[in-house]
């Protein structure tokens, strides 16, 4: 099960996610974050500190979701590892650029 809630706040839109990112309540998370991020003009946040599990596809949606601008909150040994992973993966505007040798 997952729940999805938003929350209006100045100059930003909170998307509060409690449960599990998993199955077929990633289709609901889609369509939430579709329709929020065409339609809301603002920072969007999503705080992922409520999430239990989260499956494969799941991570692939969050990396969607972050390339589209969103900015995670998120707490615990299990989740945090996994959302710095898609966050220090790559910039979102900009290849990875290797570096140069002297």
């Amino acid at each position: 099960m997952l729940k999805i809630t938003t929350q209006q706040e100045t100059g930003a839109l909170r998307l509060i996610l409690e449960g599990r990112l998993a199955g077929l309540w990633l289709n609901e998370l889609e369509q939430s974050w579709d329709s929020i991020k065409d339609t809301m003009p603002v920072r969007h946040i999503v705080d992922l500190t409520g999430v239990t599990y989260i499956e494969d596809q799941g991570l692939t949606l969050l990396k969607r979701m972050w390339h589209d601008g969103a900015e995670f909150i998120v707490s615990g040994c299990c989740n945090k590892p996994l959302v710095e992973r898609i966050t220090n993966s790559r910039s979102r505007s900009q290849p990875t650029k290797r570096k140069q040798r002297a």
